[in-house]
């Protein structure tokens, strides 16, 4: 089956460029030119990914994932590939925050995209077919956190925490190796080996959005323990 993209951007003839080129390589693809349509177009037909201008004329791209992420059912699932502006980390630690699965700096390349789009998508493919099943229970208790992998849910003590795909597989990956120190290569090895994960440190920021989930005191942590100069380690005993 068809994959659908939907890409919101004002700018018309860079939306074209892309569709062109992500039509050749077999995607259906469709472009919303301000976040008011694209979040129309979003709810009468949830795509597989939204590719996200974060400067948009008629509301911020921020507030656009936010709606997208906020909304619950098919929409909520759809993934999001932010573009933002070169050299502004804000915009994607913001991002990112907010339920963002991937982001591209401008300029890009269109080969970048199609190989980011294709991560982003193999990701939400092989764990739908998995169901994270690989190795023992499929769900793992630690005290009042509860991580089932078939439902892809997080729970602490009953309460359903908000996490997005990556951030799932970045938590079972490090719940399953629990009391062990991971590197960030090494987490990012475990979640599938993914090598365009690991341009940058965009990873801490993704444990901090998992901390504030799951943690009572993100400031304070005692699930996900941060080893200085190493990387992270899952704590084996909690409350």
């Amino acid at each position: 089956m068809t994959q659908q993209l939907l890409m919101i951007e004002d700018d018309t003839r860079l939306a074209t460029m892309v569709g062109e080129y992500l039509s050749q390589s077999g995607y259906a693809f469709s472009h919303a030119a301000d976040g008011a349509s694209g979040l129309a177009a979003l709810e009468a037909n949830p795509p597989d990914l939204v590719i996200l201008d974060l400067m948009l004329p008629d509301m911020d791209g921020l507030e656009v994932c936010r709606r997208i992420k906020g909304q619950g059912g098919a929409t909520a699932r759809t993934a999001v590939l932010m573009l933002t502006a070169k050299g502004d980390p804000m915009d994607r630690i913001v991002g990112l925050e907010i339920g963002a699965d991937d982001y591209l700096p401008k300029p890009f390349e269109p080969r970048e995209l199609l190989a980011r789009i294709r991560a982003v998508l193999r990701r939400g493919a092989e764990a739908a077919g998995s169901g994270g099943a690989a190795g023992g229970h499929k769900v793992m208790r630690f005290g009042s956190l509860e991580i089932d992998r078939d439902a892809r849910t997080v729970s602490v003590a009953g309460a359903l925490c908000e996490l997005t795909s990556y951030q799932f597989d970045l938590l079972v990956a490090l719940a399953e190796r629990a009391g062990r120190v991971l590197s960030r290569d090494q987490i990012m090895e475990a979640v599938r080996g993914r090598e365009l994960e690991a341009f940058d440190r965009s990873i801490d920021v993704h444990m901090g959005r998992i901390r504030s989930a799951i943690e009572l005191d993100a400031k304070d942590p005692k699930r996900i323990l941060t080893v200085r100069g190493v990387g992270y380690v899952f704590a084996k005993q909690q409350d």
